[in-house]
């Protein structure tokens, strides 16, 4: 099926309202890919679409280029009839397009081999979009598209579990010459890992996103190196809700290629864990990293733990072993630690914890375990007490911080997290020397930001990010991390982060 497309299986997508930023955009995109998909239905008019094709016809790019004038009906922009998108296609077919994509909605309604001989000497591939949910009925959709009698069909639903999502992928182990998109956020790790089970393609947006949950080309091809994946391909991933702001993705996908090792590393969204357990073995995951909020709940899915992990009450790695049996790490309590320590004697020492979730409970045991006095405190003050019994700490009741002092506060919740930020104490609350933050993205949350105007030393959670990784790549892969490698492309990312928000 990849012959059919030429060697690149990512395709960029070049979507514009001009011919001149198409053209822009094309030659952006032939620097990753020779692939690309014309969305003819974005240019604002006919001129513009003339415009663009003559400069096809004319200049003909190295490239197997798609063109697609998709109808509203079918999820396009389109607004003129069937009969006008059919011309324009075969307008595109003469001017080099080697495939036309034709949406099920315009094809369904022509005889078999009719659409072939209108739009010759392209080849073509009909499409069927649901933007809504994933159908039930996948293999008669597929029938459906077959009997069009078009070279290649395409299947691209809203996916809302990752079930959903492994559904799609699936189509190309049961159905030739196919191309399975699974849409929306959940779907965003099935977009790559629809290529790893047979997709002829997967889509990158060049500029902008066409469909929901589509990556951009730069994300496809740098950080996933989708065009490179193959059955042999290891699986790890990152389930959390919510997963965008995770940058566990580019910290381990930088490790794999500094070693060289053939594997991804993917976000899932994932909003019903017992539906992501039954998945995981259709997309081979080998092991996961755990955030919010199933670092306690995943303990119910695990077949065996370690001591510590099993004592903290809360997993933040995991490992499929042989016959896919789940087992559960906790690396969390090595970046609390190791953050920590290298500032302040920790025996004896005097920590307030905020929050009392997973990360909290690394946390706390850990600290108690170097001999610290662990304080909680937190917005639901029954799991502070509980987990204060559990720990061996002490409650403090948020009334109270303010006159209480602290050798180390330690923010062990989400609040201030990008994209929505805050901060989740006041500055007269924060009655310390060490205030350090979980949250490593920002670099400088408005907590720290904070501290640092009181005069208090502040600590990153990029610190306490970066330990728990290295921890965890050693972990499944029994090799030494590469740190160097990983930690400068996270620290880029971080500071580009900051350098966009001051623009």
């Amino acid at each position: 099926m990849q012959a059919l497309f030429g060697k690149d299986r990512v395709c960029g997508v070049v979507a514009a309202e001009t011919a001149r930023e198409m053209i822009k955009q094309l030659r952006r995109g032939l620097r990753k890919t020779r692939t690309l998909e014309l969305r003819l239905d974005y240019l604002a008019n006919a001129s513009e679409r003339d415009a663009f094709l003559s400069w096809i016809r004319r200049r003909r790019p190295r490239a197997v280029l798609i063109g697609t004038c998709r109808r509203k009906e079918g999820g396009g922009l389109f607004a003129g009839s069937r009969d006008q998108e059919i011309a324009i296609l075969a307008q595109a077919s003469r001017s080099g397009c080697a495939w036309c994509d034709v949406e099920i909605e315009t094809a369904g309604r022509l005889a078999k081999g009719e659409l072939t001989r209108a739009l010759a000497p392209a080849r073509v591939m009909v499409s069927h979009h649901d933007f809504r949910r994933t159908p039930s009925n996948l293999a008669g959709i597929v029938r459906r598209l077959k009997d069009t009698g078009a070279r290649a069909v395409k299947v691209a639903a809203q996916c809302r579990s990752v079930s959903e999502s492994v559904r799609i992928c699936d189509l190309p182990r049961k159905h030739r010459d196919i191309v399975a998109i699974p849409m929306g956020e959940v779907g965003l790790a099935g977009r790559v890992l629809s290529l790893r089970m047979g997709s002829a393609l997967a889509y990158a947006s060049v500029d902008r996103s066409t469909a929901p949950g589509q990556l951009s080309l730069e994300a496809m091809g740098n950080l996933y190196r989708a065009g490179r994946i193959t059955r042999r391909t290891q699986v790890y991933g990152v389930i959390g809700d919510p997963i965008g702001h995770s940058l566990s993705p580019l910290l381990h996908n930088t490790a794999f290629a500094a070693r060289k090792f053939d594997a991804v590393f993917l976000p899932f969204l994932v909003r019903d864990l017992r539906d992501f357990v039954g998945a995981m073995k259709d997309f081979g995951v080998k092991g996961l990293s755990v955030t919010i909020p199933h670092k306690e709940s995943i303990q119910r899915f695990l077949d065996d733990c370690d001591p510590l992990a099993a004592r903290i009450g809360a997993v933040n790695t995991v490992v499929v072993r042989g016959g896919g049996r789940l087992y559960g790490y906790n690396t969390d309590y090595v970046g609390v630690l190791r953050s920590l320590e290298r500032r302040m004697r920790l025996a004896g020492s005097r920590v307030l914890l905020f929050g009392a979730g997973g990360a909290a409970r690394a946390a706390a045991f850990a600290l108690a375990q170097a001999g610290s006095i662990v304080c909680l405190c937190a917005r639901r003050p029954e799991r502070a007490r509980a987990l204060a019994r559990a720990a061996g700490g002490q409650v403090v009741e948020r009334a109270d911080l303010r006159h209480e002092f602290f050798d180390a506060i330690v923010n062990c919740t989400p609040i201030g997290m990008h994209p929505n930020g805050g901060t989740p104490l006041t500055s007269a609350e924060l009655n310390c020397r060490i205030v350090m933050d979980m949250v490593y993205r920002p670099l400088e949350t408005e907590l720290l930001r904070t501290a640092i105007r009181k005069g208090i030393e502040a600590i990153s959670g990029l610190e306490m990010f970066l330990a728990q990784g290295f921890a965890q790549y050693e972990i499944w892969t029994g090799e030494r991390a590469p740190e160097t490698a990983m930690r400068r492309a996270v620290l880029a990312a971080l500071k580009a982060d900051e350098k966009s928000k001051r623009r």
